[in-house]
């Protein structure tokens, strides 16, 4: 199927439907192995049990990441290509990528605790983060507090650009300036600098949260196009009723 036949809300649906099962029934999956994993590994030699904090930090932040970068891919298509799910596709994804950011400062916060001895820290990484929350609800904000919808969504998407620029930061601010966060022990030059033992557990959790995102990412197009056929009809049954009254 090409990308251009999804441009029909019922065929998209129709793909939706088919595809939830699946993803469902994966992300359950890969969430019974990770915990298992994660309840199961080592502890780190420093940090002692509170590294378990990772398995839900990590991924979390990644998936805040991701869904602004799926927001500005969607921004792409709506002030570009006019592509008539991209404005949903975006929409649908504000409110799950905050969560995930939320969730990531939250945990961050609790892991800095014991390890840098206070909660918060104007660290380069932690303050990107949070900026890319507040981004988040100012992209929400416009979507769902716009008198016209049409303009609502063409602010949110400009809004998204401009607020690309921070995924950079985010990305390489251990990097770019002296943080107390640590750096990259991942995707780094040489390899990965944790364990095994601890790694492949961060690696399928991480793979069970995107499966999450996708999900839940998927139910919220499926919900914001019912709900703008129903705005529709109402609209349309409205206009009617002026006609006939007229």
């Amino acid at each position: 199927m090409a990308l251009i036949d999804l441009a029909n809300p019922t065929r998209f649906l129709r793909l939706v439907a088919r595809l939830l099962p699946w993803l469902i029934a994966a992300t359950v999956v890969l969430f019974v192995i990770g915990l298992f994993q994660a309840m199961n590994a080592p502890d780190d030699y420093q940090q002692g049990a509170t590294v378990k904090i990772m398995y839900l930090h990590v991924p979390s932040a990644w998936l805040g990441m991701l869904g602004w970068a799926l927001m500005s891919a969607a921004a792409l298509g709506t002030l570009v290509w006019r592509h008539p799910l991209a404005d949903v596709a975006g929409k649908a994804a504000a409110p799950i990528g905050a969560a995930f950011t939320f969730i990531c400062l939250v945990t961050g916060s609790l892991w800095g605790r014991p390890t840098w001895g206070t909660y918060w820290v104007w660290d380069a990484r932690l303050t990107s983060m949070l900026v890319l929350l507040l981004l988040y609800l100012g992209v929400m904000a416009l979507y769902w507090t716009a008198e016209d919808p049409g303009r609502g969504s063409r602010a949110a998407a400009v809004l998204t650009l401009v607020g690309a620029l921070n995924l950079p930061i985010i990305k390489f601010s251990v990097d770019w300036w002296n943080t107390l966060h640590q750096p990259e022990s991942i995707f780094r030059m040489g390899g990965p600098t944790i364990a095994p033992s601890i790694l492949w557990p961060l690696i399928v959790m991480t793979l069970a949260f995107t499966f999450l995102f996708a999900t839940l990412h998927l139910m919220a197009m499926r919900n914001e196009i019912l709900r703008r056929r129903v705005r529709t009809m109402q609209l349309m049954q409205a206009q009617t009723l002026a006609e006939a009254s007229a």
